[in-house]
């Protein structure tokens, strides 16, 4: 969704192939960039999630017919919209929280913490993967709920990461660790890009690298 964490899935995604295969290889990709500005317009309002759909189906469809062979949807957000695309396309969509879910559930973990904006914290669509792994999922409080979204619009969507919004996250990490979170999940396409594993005391889930290497899995499967 933003070209920030975008250019991380596009490295990551062509260093996990050429680890793999070696030599000179790298990942064929047919890239659909949106313009965020025209997305989260439409986010923002309650009703222009069918529209949102549509859209997302519509590239989905173009990406198909160019030859793609699966969809990934570069952000976590869109996911609320993403079994709606998988219903209207002939090809599989990888799913970040599923994929994610499934890490999360070969370490063990039962009791999960999620950050990311709102759509993410708030609906469904990513908890229920966790749950159909029997992994129960904690939320930050309101007040911070809303600090997170509002830090990965108006800072990270503009790649700026400052040490107090760092500061902060932290915190509310911590307060979810206090609560029983054996994890964290990092929601959110950018907060990779402020907070490593290293800033936390339990097992964090970096879903740009999960998804990414989903992605890469898929590809090289056969």
């Amino acid at each position: 969704m933003t070209w920030v964490s975008t250019v991380d899935y596009y490295r990551i995604i062509n260093q996990q192939t050429n680890e793999r295969l070696d030599g000179f290889n790298s990942t064929k990709i047919l890239l659909y960039s949106l313009n965020f500005e025209e997305d989260f317009k439409l986010a923002a309002d309650a009703d222009k999630w069918e529209e949102i759909a549509d859209t997302f189906t519509e590239i989905s469809r173009r990406l198909e017919t160019a030859g793609a062979e699966c969809i990934v949807i570069c952000a976590n957000t869109p996911h609320l919209v993403a079994d709606i695309v998988r219903q209207k396309i002939h090809i599989p969509l990888i799913h970040i929280a599923e994929a994610t879910a499934a890490e999360v559930k070969r370490k063990g973990i039962k009791k999960i913490g999620l950050l990311g904006t709102k759509f993410t914290m708030e609906r469904n669509f990513f908890k229920d993967k966790l749950a159909q792994q029997h992994i129960e999922t904690l939320i930050p409080a309101a007040d911070d709920r809303e600090f997170i979204h509002l830090s990965i619009l108006n800072e990270f969507s503009k790649e700026i990461f400052a040490k107090a919004t760092k500061e902060k996250y932290l915190v509310i990490i911590n307060k979810l660790i206090e609560q029983g979170a054996e994890g964290i999940i990092f929601g959110c396409t950018e907060i990779p890009l402020l907070l490593k594993q290293d800033d936390c005391l339990v097992p964090v889930f970096d879903t740009t690298l999960i998804h990414a290497k989903a992605a890469v899995d898929f590809a090289l499967k056969e």
